[in-house]
């Protein structure tokens, strides 16, 4: 049990590095999936385009979704940003560098996906070869519209006996591939500028100002992390002050099984310092009500 407390302090004080492990391993997990994803075009036409953008864009918005869900930030971020003004001012710069921070690593693992999809060619092949010209292809020149559609929709599957021993099947299936390719590296090459741009160029702007929105926004994270463990902890001895009111008419009966409760110097006294004068629910409830409509300003001196 001590093991998977320290585990989980681990993982609330080093939130950022578990953050990115976490975003790293739904990458991981995103290629793994499409590797051992059984890609099967329905080869008819009014269904290839639906099936092959809907595999190239459905996982990915579920990868985005988890990236959302996992990172605790999130939830910090929508509740400082809907949170009532009080006694603190909300800083929209903190916000906005929270959710910059949120969406860049929930973006990674969709990224993946769709560049490891353009360059294996499958999806985009299977999406858009019932829309080819036929007339750039011989082997489909010489036939009516509607045959046309549907020889190029069964492109995708090698093995039908419609485009078996068709020439003009490996053209349309090349010239898609290599489309998906080059579309695919080109968005690997954008995104590898422009993060190489923002790197470069971040010293260029106000360090101040991103220090500031660092800081405030790892603060908020950290408060809420020790106002939810003090809650725990308050909880805690006042559920066990609770159990003892109820149980008093049996204190000596407990204490002859040698239970361990305090008595009524030091370990009572000790629990009342650090129930801090709280000890009923309405002042409980007006405790964690002034806390989220009044928030202390940040002044401790």
């Amino acid at each position: 049990m001590d093991r998977f407390r320290m585990i989980f302090q681990y993982f609330q004080s080093n939130s950022e590095s578990v953050m990115n492990g976490i975003c790293g391993l739904l990458a991981l997990a995103s290629v793994k999936m499409y590797t051992s994803f059984d890609f099967s075009c329905p080869c008819l036409p009014q269904y290839n385009m639906a099936y092959g953008l809907g595999i190239m864009f459905i996982p990915p918005v579920i990868l985005f979704l988890c990236g959302l869900i996992l990172n605790r930030q999130s939830l910090v971020m929508l509740e400082e940003w809907r949170r009532p003004q009080g006694h603190r001012k909300k800083d929209l710069a903190v916000i906005r560098y929270m959710c910059s921070s949120i969406m860049q690593r929930a973006m990674v693992a969709p990224v993946v996906w769709i560049i490891v999809t353009l360059l294996d060619g499958k999806c985009l092949l299977c999406a858009f070869s019932g829309s080819m010209d036929p007339e750039k292809f011989v082997g489909f020149a010489n036939l009516s519209t509607v045959q046309a559609q549907q020889l190029l929709a069964k492109v995708p599957c090698k093995d039908d006996e419609l485009v078996r021993n068709n020439t003009s099947r490996k053209a349309v299936s090349r010239y898609l591939r290599c489309w998906s390719q080059a579309l695919g590296w080109s968005i690997l090459l954008i995104l590898i500028i422009a993060a190489f741009l923002a790197r470069w160029l971040r010293p260029c702007f106000n360090q101040a100002t991103l220090l500031q929105a660092r800081h405030w926004s790892n603060y908020i994270d950290i408060e809420q992390k020790i106002f939810e463990e003090t809650c725990c902890e308050h909880s805690r001895l006042f559920a066990h002050k609770c159990i003892l009111h109820f149980f008093e008419s049996m204190r000596q009966e407990i204490k002859l099984h040698s239970c361990s409760l305090p008595g009524e110097g030091e370990g009572a006294e000790g629990e009342e310092d650090l129930l801090r004068g709280i000890t009923d629910q309405d002042q409980v409830n007006k405790l964690l009500k002034t806390w989220y409509y009044e928030k202390p300003p940040l002044d401790v001196s």
